[in-house]
């Protein structure tokens, strides 16, 4: 929806909610909002977006968010990590109340502080209170998720830049009235179209697209990569076209790349898990029941085999290493075996895989207690030595070691 199609209600419905630790929270429990986003801190997985609201959007302050420890990202229908993800990218998000106010790595604000009016014509919702966020996702993954897609009604265009005129509606059956919302697209806007990148001149010169003018274009169905930037004029309320892809095949080489992305970057840098139980024997021996955290390519899960060896090591909830050394995670991990790795019965909730996994090591470290966050890697997987910011120094486990700390923020 455009921001003429937020309401007070709306905004206001959530019922705060706060996650306990060691438990996957609800999704529908989640407050719901959308925003661009302009600041990422990908190593400590935070970043800010500009929270769309009842106001002028242009003026809506940068809102701090952070991604909770098996919070999931998805970028082109795809596993994402924040680092793959272009500044400007209008994101949706559902979001919680910090777990722990005091370990937040954004500031924590009063739990009613959607409804407040930010005043100067912002409008309410743009700094909500529920900025711990459970799923992080662009445009295609949200369609995708949700069964939607966008139809595609009129294309003005002069100069190679113009308008399109669609509505996000559901793929299959109706569902109502959609609402139209007009976006903005130039000759930098990506289109997708098989396997071939599109330019707006191709689509011109074959007659698709008018070169000058308006041209009805009967509800095309499309995916839309929306973004924002300036718009001429005073129009507050209108986002941008990064993309379109015109059909699935389009659609599904974007998802495959961005996973293969995915693929590579969990194996280098390990699969987190939250500790269910820990089984303590003699002399450091002990048996890690632990769940695999959710949002992964199936490819990941796969690899996770009853009897292969394994490593673990203890992570802090940006999911940064806590037992790093001054070669890598490998030279502070647990090294064990996969005693069992087993699917839970029933449907896994957002965060959670649904796999449990049971490894048992000769010398457990600190770090793996019930409630408490690691990382495991398959001995198939390659032992690289990760960068600085991605693991707490000499062995240190404390929350106040950060790049950069809270005090960077805005104060509220």
């Amino acid at each position: 929806m455009g921001l003429s199609g937020l309401t007070t209600a709306a905004i206001t419905a959530a019922e705060p909610f706060r996650p306990e630790p060691g438990q996957f929270p609800p999704l529908e429990k989640a407050h719901s909002y959308r925003g661009e986003l302009v600041f990422v801190d990908h190593a400590n997985r935070r970043g800010s977006l500009r929270v769309e609201g009842t106001g002028v959007f242009r003026m809506n302050d940068p809102h701090p968010f952070a991604m909770l420890p098996y919070g999931v990202v998805r970028y082109h229908g795809a596993p994402a990590d924040l680092r793959d993800i272009p500044l400007g990218t209008v994101l949706h998000v559902r979001a919680f109340l910090p777990p722990d106010p005091k370990t937040s790595a954004v500031p924590v604000l009063p739990a009613n502080s959607k409804e407040k009016d930010a005043n100067h014509r912002r409008g309410i919702g743009i700094f909500p209170a529920e900025n711990h966020v459970l799923l992080l996702e662009d445009e295609p993954s949200y369609c995708q998720r949700e069964g939607l897609i966008w139809k595609l009604k009129e294309v003005e265009i002069k100069n190679r830049e113009g308008t399109l005129i669609a509505s996000r509606e559901p793929e299959e059956g109706p569902g109502g009235e959609a609402s139209e919302e007009t976006l903005t697209f130039d000759a930098a806007t990506r289109i997708w179209r098989g396997r071939e990148w599109v330019r707006i001149g191709n689509l011109i010169s074959e007659g698709t697209w008018p070169a000058e003018g308006k041209k009805a274009l009967g509800g095309q169905p499309v995916h839309l990569g929306i973004t924002w930037r300036p718009t001429p004029g005073d129009v507050f309320s209108r986002f941008h076209l990064s993309d379109i892809w015109l059909d699935d095949e389009a659609m599904q080489n974007a998802m495959q790349h961005q996973s293969e992305t995915h693929r590579a970057f969990i194996r280098s840098r390990w699969m987190p898990a939250l500790v269910d139980a820990v089984e303590y024997g003699q002399f450091g021996r002990a048996t890690v029941t632990a769940t695999l955290f959710g949002g992964m390519d199936p490819a990941l899960y796969a690899d996770f085999k009853t009897g292969i060896p394994a490593l673990m090591n203890g992570v802090e909830n940006t999911l940064k290493h806590t037992e790093g050394g001054t070669a890598g995670p490998t030279q502070m991990a647990a090294r064990g075996t996969l005693l069992d790795v087993a699917k839970l019965p029933g449907e896994a909730p957002m965060g959670s895989s649904g796999i449990r996994i049971r490894f048992e090591t000769d010398l457990i470290t600190e770090g793996m207690r019930p409630a408490r966050i690691v990382k495991v890697r398959p001995g198939s997987w390659p032992d690289v030595h990760l960068p600085r910011e991605e693991y707490l120094g000499n062995g240190a486990s404390s929350i106040d070691e950060r790049f950069p700390t809270p005090a960077v923020f805005p104060k509220y």
